[in-house]
């Protein structure tokens, strides 16, 4: 295949000894540089040239625009004597949200992101009713960059108010009791020109008053000598308290202070530690009568939740003790616990008195997934989502004992789940360690070595990977595959132990357990490598990258998304050095020389076939910039030396990934399914 020409540049760095090579240096301008943009326009012209040649394309995108197109709604919560709920009717591209008065009401219409933009790329990030239900904070992102412009609208009437507070990224909102106003989170204003690229530091909080200008905030905290913490505000249940959350990138560990609330000068006043020290991980869930419910792994791996009495934080009692299986949620409804268990990586669900007692567990339609939606505590009931790889996600209600939980909504899905099966299995990697995988296959699959198999991971950030239904994935067993999804280390599914085995020095087990996956489902006869593509996004790219340069021959396909692939320097742009707590960096000796032996980038060898290839991103993402993908296309596409095809797509104004339109999520997949499907094929 003749791939674009991309030059190079004579560019190297020095780390501790060793010269480093960089010839691509100049992709890193990204988008906005007219040279880079004329080379994503004829990387661009070359994929599409070749997906289009594959016969299936054209199928597969009116097949999926099929699957896709059923009715779809997220749990409905309430707020100040109100409902809500976001919906979509099938195809719009992106969800809506309404307002009802009861939450099995039809409602009305509230806010409609698909009317904010002619192509869909404004979305909803975040919203928040104050807690008189009189008005809505709402965030938008344009174009899938993570920077937040909160706008403020009367629930009542419908109109937006003038508020517009820029600059805000990785940020709620905390309503004041009186709604009067609510707290949140900016950044200084990034120099002109440089939003997608400069390096988030110096976060502050402020306190904004309904209905008047962002000059006008006040300055509630800011922590100058320490420019890497972040912040989450939270007003308890009482409005008597501002909580902060205070924690320094991704690392799973946070202080926790609070200050009292005067109603008549909520900006006055200073805070004082309830958590003084990043020991642990603390997650609010509730208050009542001077104590604050925490979700924490404090002395207790797999979590479990503890009362802190916000007056004397050294008065600490356990309120739901720790259990065999990982805590991953908890809702305080009434004086009652609802908590989810993963056990193997599917969930359970059980129901505690504020004393700890275990008052039982409720029965789930089938191994899955539940995620809450926000829970108020006077309510009588609280919502939340079930799903599973071939149950479509639906809504169940539950008051506070087991027998209470009930289905209240499923969608009706274009698609006949019934011939196809989901099994666990356990893969042994290097170490011993057994890793689990689910695999979604037809029911009367044989095991014959000749399955068309998708192996799918991530392995980081304490990030669980659950049965979640996809309609997408629906096209991939329709055309004859199988899906398998792996939960490796750098995960929480098993407790901090297993987060902790996969970060660091210790982030080869990540990619020795994917291996050991894909070794498994080779060995008990699943597939065969040429008939075995691997997939993964954002730290999942990371490690698509790095199994497709550690052993090229054990895949026949690979797709990465958004990815982290260029180690030694990931941390130099926007949020990147946020995650140095999973990964290390290079400024140090012992990060670099850890690095530099898995980095994707600096690990392709030349002349050497690797699998066909196919890197996604987009143009617009400030998470993971898009030079990660641009400069391991450009390498990887002057290595190969075999006629697979090391492709590249990037799509225009979309970034990271969150809240792409409906018809580019359409297409994009149309492009990967194709492009998997013929190559594994051929």
């Amino acid at each position: 295949m003749k791939y674009p020409q991309t030059h190079t540049v004579e560019q190297s760095d020095e780390y501790f000894g060793t010269l480093v090579e960089d010839p691509y240096r100049w992709l890193e301008q990204g988008a906005d540089s007219p040279e880079v943009a004329n080379w994503i326009t004829l990387q661009n012209d070359l994929t599409r040239e070749q997906l289009q040649n594959y016969p299936k394309h054209r199928k597969l995108s009116s097949r999926l625009a099929e699957l896709w197109d059923y009715a779809k709604a997220g749990p409905p919560w309430s707020r100040g004597g109100r409902w809500f709920q976001f919906r979509n009717t099938g195809l719009q591209d992106q969800h809506v949200l309404y307002t009802m008065e009861s939450p099995d009401a039809e409602g009305r219409v509230l806010l409609d992101p698909n009317q904010l933009s002619e192509d869909g790329t404004v979305s909803l990030s975040s919203v928040a009713a104050s807690p008189d239900g009189k008005y809505l904070a709402y965030g938008l992102n344009k174009g899938g960059s993570d920077w937040i412009t909160w706008h403020v609208l009367e629930i009542g009437s419908g109109e937006v108010l003038p508020d517009e507070l820029l600059w805000s990224r990785f940020s709620g909102v905390a309503w004041l009791h009186d709604s009067s106003g609510f707290v949140y989170c900016r950044y200084p204003e990034p120099p002109q020109g440089q939003e997608l690229l400069v390096e988030m530091a110096n976060q502050t909080v402020w306190l904004h008053r309904t209905g008047t200008e962002q000059a006008d905030d006040t300055l509630i905290h800011e922590r100058p000598d320490d420019p890497q913490l972040a912040f989450h505000p939270v007003v308890t249940d009482d409005g008597n308290w501002l909580v902060l959350l205070v924690s320094r990138g991704t690392e799973p560990r946070n202080y926790v202070y609070a200050r009292r609330l005067d109603p008549d000068r909520p900006q006055e006043g200073g805070f004082h530690a309830l958590i003084g020290d990043f020991r642990a991980e603390f997650e609010y869930i509730g208050s009542d009568e001077g104590e604050i419910y925490f979700q924490t792994d404090d002395s207790a791996p797999n979590g479990k939740v503890v009362a802190i009495n916000v007056e004397q934080p050294d008065l600490v009692r356990t309120a739901l003790p720790e259990q065999p299986d990982l805590l991953d949620e908890v809702r305080l409804l009434g004086d009652t616990l609802i908590a989810t268990h993963l056990h193997h990586a599917s969930h359970r669900v059980s129901y505690w008195s504020l004393e700890g007692a275990s008052l039982g567990a409720a029965e789930l339609p089938t191994l899955g997934t539940v995620r809450f939606k926000r829970v108020e505590r006077s309510a009588k009931e609280a919502f939340m989502y079930f799903t599973s790889f071939l149950y479509p996600s639906s809504i169940l209600g539950s008051g506070t004992s087991p027998e209470t939980l009930v289905t209240h909504w499923s969608p009706e899905v274009p698609f006949d789940t019934s011939p196809y099966e989901t099994v666990q299995e356990f893969a042994t990697s290097p170490d011993g360690t057994k890793v689990p995988m689910f695999i979604v296959r037809p029911v009367r699959s044989e095991n014959n070595g000749n399955n068309l198999t998708l192996l799918y991971g991530y392995g980081g950030f304490s990030i669980n990977l659950t049965p979640e239904f996809s309609a997408s994935r629906l096209a991939w067993l329709e055309a004859g595959g199988t899906f398998v999804l792996a939960n490796l280390r750098g995960g929480l599914e098993y407790g901090k132990a297993w987060h902790e085995g996969g970060i660091l020095s210790r982030k080869q087990n990540v990619f020795d357990d994917f291996i050991a996956c894909a070794e498994h489902l080779i060995d008990q006869n699943y597939t065969r490598p040429e008939r075995l593509a691997i997939q993964g996004g954002s730290n999942g790219g990371l490690l698509v990258g790095a199994c497709i340069t550690q052993r090229p021959d054990l895949f026949g396909a690979a797709h990465a998304a958004v990815g982290v692939l260029d180690m030694l320097r990931y941390h130099r742009f926007t949020i990147g050095w946020a995650w140095a707590s999973d990964y290390g960096t290079s400024e140090h000796e012992d990060g670099f020389r850890n690095l530099i032996d898995y980095s994707p980038l600096h690990n392709i060898q030349p002349d050497t076939c690797y699998p066909a290839t196919l890197l996604t991103t987009g143009d617009r993402d400030d998470r993971v910039v898009p030079a990660h993908s641009f400069k391991f296309a450009a390498t990887l596409q002057a290595a190969q030396a075999c006629d697979r095809p090391v492709l590249l797509r990037v799509q225009t104004k979309t970034g990271h990934g969150h809240g792409k339109p409906t018809r580019l999520l359409i297409e994009e997949q149309a492009d990967i399914w194709a492009f998997l499907l013929q190559e594994l094929r051929g």
